[in-house]
């Protein structure tokens, strides 16, 4: 069997994530978020609020089961938030809490944990974790956003460097999908001017349908996974680079 574990699976690109990946034969999904949106027989969901640091903690042995049969194990750690869009000093602290905590904190305790759990596994392990291109240059009213991938960035580069080190043969992946059209983007576009000066740019792409539909994107994501990893790979990647 092929199993998945997939944050955010309760909508965007975390359901098509999970919804495609269960169209492949012999697959399983654990989906973790905070509702259930997704009924199958091969879906299992585990609800969580990533924001809450100490549920995490708690409920972390039941994210990682045992795996007797399997093939390959795929964490994909998709939950991400921007945030309240606006400049640095005019914000509320804690909402860097909350940002870092879904983007930054929860991501390095689930794949902490992964890496623990399935160490002596035989199985094809990957983690992938959802970033965005905003993490490798600044954006005006996304401070929150873009250091808290950015940091997201690094530690995949130094946990595929350890496991690298270690002679594991685990795959840890950091990426950018591009401009999805998911609620993120409505949020984005729904910004003024004076928070973030890009925002007509958003809504151009909105109106000229130029946002990569969520499923094609999950699509090529899935694909990739069940690809064996090619040596001399990048940690930090585009989806053009799949």
């Amino acid at each position: 069997m092929h199993y998945y574990i997939i944050t955010g699976a309760s909508q965007g690109l975390g359901k098509a994530l999970a919804l495609e990946a269960l169209s492949q034969p012999h697959t399983a999904v654990l989906g973790v978020s905070r509702h259930a949106t997704i009924e199958h027989a091969r879906y299992r969901h585990q609800p969580l609020d990533l924001s809450d640091l100490t549920a995490v903690q708690h409920n972390l042995y039941k994210i990682f089961p045992h795996y007797t049969d399997a093939e390959s194990i795929t964490l994909i750690n998709n939950a991400g938030v921007i945030g309240e869009i606006g400049y640095v000093g005019e914000q509320q602290n804690e909402h860097y809490e909350f940002v870092f905590s879904i983007n930054t904190i929860a991501p390095a305790m689930l794949m902490n944990t992964f890496l623990s759990a399935y160490s002596g596994s035989v199985a094809r392990r990957t983690v992938l974790n959802i970033s965005s291109g905003a993490a490798q240059r600044p954006v005006d009213g996304w401070g929150a956003y873009c250091a808290s991938k950015a940091s997201l960035d690094m530690l995949s580069q130094v946990a595929q460097k350890e496991q690298d080190l270690r002679g594991s043969r685990v795959r840890i992946r950091s990426l950018a999908p591009g401009v999805i059209d998911t609620d993120m983007q409505a949020q984005i576009r729904g910004a003024k001017q004076s928070q973030f000066s890009g925002v007509s740019r958003f809504i151009t792409l909105h109106k000229e349908g130029e946002l990569l539909p969520v499923n094609q994107v999950a699509r090529k994501i899935v694909d990739w996974v069940k690809k064996i990893p090619s040596h001399g790979e990048s940690p930090v990647l585009h989806l053009q680079d799949m």
